[in-house]
């Protein structure tokens, strides 16, 4: 089956503090260099950047792809370039088909125009005609939740209701892919399930979609794909829980919290289920074993090691404790030696996507020896839930009750 989106060896530069990719940012550029004001060639190429470092992919028809990365990995620019909201500096990009985009929060829209009237110009630009928009528009108004402002200019809209609304158009006119930024984080959590029952519904009915997201469950769960991008460079291409996997390993940073002296260093980190399965997914109140090796770099006084537990689409600080508060007693840690830490635990846990972190500490002096971010990472996995960390094993039953007693 012939690619419906395909990225060929792309390459994209940026110059920091300026960008030329519309006439509106070349003319007065030229102008300043033409009157002696603009930064002298050694500087402007001192001040390039590569966003992107020859970057392959391909996306089939009714395929659903997730990209992820940190900040500045190069994800937006990827849409972009897909969207043709830009053009690469270097390689071919090719798409066929409408495409419906939420790049931007106000992306598209004429900030002096209501929304009604955005809408009708959101569907123009897509080619539709005013009979097909109108047939959709009051499921667009409803979906959006921002029908008592429809007739408001967009510019008096906050930041969510341009989100709300740029969602619902985007999602909501016929086309053949749809591409959405991590712009979704703006709207509340209701509004983002709505957005993502919507994106499970538009996947059902064969649109191919591009999802860019920190929000690592939702890649996990909607995508059959996964694309990872580090420093502008394609880190992995394949199977969601195995992009996630790479994602977390290439987040993970050392000394990260206040105050750490960087005594100690992780050496090697596993995560293994009790049971002998793969620990990279696992059902609720699974039994597991957190074994982390790591070497004294400097003598260290008096410390115990402890454990964090986080959700990471959004950093939510799930659990910590520490050997000590289990009852074991401080302990020194000498220039040279190598050490194991070994945790068991039960993941009594919703369906989400976790990390864990390490650290060795001096809760006396209130100083970190050693910190290390995403020692390992999982998934859990169950269909009882729509949100939450802790799994209370709910049960419940329905009692009828009639004329005040019951059925």
């Amino acid at each position: 089956m012939a690619p419906i989106l395909a990225f060929d060896r792309v390459w994209k530069q940026f110059r920091r503090g300026q960008a030329h990719d519309s006439l509106r940012d070349l003319l007065p550029a030229m102008a300043r260099r033409l009157v002696g004001r603009g930064p002298a060639e050694s500087k402007d190429n001192a001040r390039r950047f590569w966003a992107l470092r020859d970057v392959t992919f391909e996306v089939k028809p009714g395929e659903v792809l997730g990209i992820i990365g940190h900040n500045g990995a190069g994800k937006s620019t990827a849409l972009k370039l897909l969207n043709r909201i830009m053009d690469p500096t270097g390689g071919d990009v090719r798409t066929r088909g409408r495409i419906g985009a939420l790049i931007e929060i106000s992306a598209g829209f004429h900030q002096d125009l209501t929304g009604r009237q955005n809408i009708y110009l959101q569907g123009a630009i897509m080619g539709m005609r005013r009979a097909q928009i109108e047939a959709r528009f009051d499921e667009i108004v409803e979906f959006s939740g921002v029908s008592a402002f429809i007739d408001t200019q967009v510019k008096r809209y906050s930041s969510g209701m341009q989100a709300r609304l740029g969602f619902s158009v985007a999602a909501h006119l016929n086309k053949d892919e749809l591409f959405v930024d991590e712009v979704l984080s703006v709207g509340d959590m209701s509004f983002q399930a709505k957005c993502l029952d919507r994106m499970r519904q538009q996947i059902a009915s064969g649109v191919t979609v591009v999802f860019v997201s920190h929000n690592l469950h939702a890649v996990a769960n909607l995508c059959s794909r996964c694309i990872v991008l580090g420093g502008g460079q394609l880190l992995f291409d394949g199977r969601p829980e195995e992009g996630l996997s790479v994602y977390m390993r290439a987040s993970q940073t050392f000394s990260a919290r206040h105050g750490t002296q960087s005594r100690l260093r992780v050496q090697a980190a596993t995560l293994r289920r009790i049971d002998g399965a793969a620990a990279s997914t696992m059902p609720p109140h699974t039994s597991c074993e957190l074994r982390v090796v790591f070497e004294c770099l400097e003598d260290t006084p008096p410390a115990s090691v402890g454990i964090e537990l986080e959700r990471t689409r959004d950093l939510f600080y799930c659990y910590g404790s520490a050997a000590e508060d289990l009852g074991h007693p401080l302990t020194p840690f000498r220039k040279g030696q190598t050490y194991e830490y070994v945790a068991r635990f039960r993941a009594h846990l919703a369906r989400g996507h976790y990390r864990l972190n390490v650290n060795v500490r001096d809760s006396r002096a209130g100083l970190f020896y050693m910190f290390a971010e995403s020692v390992a990472d999982f998934s859990i996995v169950e269909d009882e839930s729509y949100d939450g960390v802790v799994d209370i094993e709910l049960d419940v039953c329905y009692d009828a009750v009639v004329e005040g007693r019951r059925a």
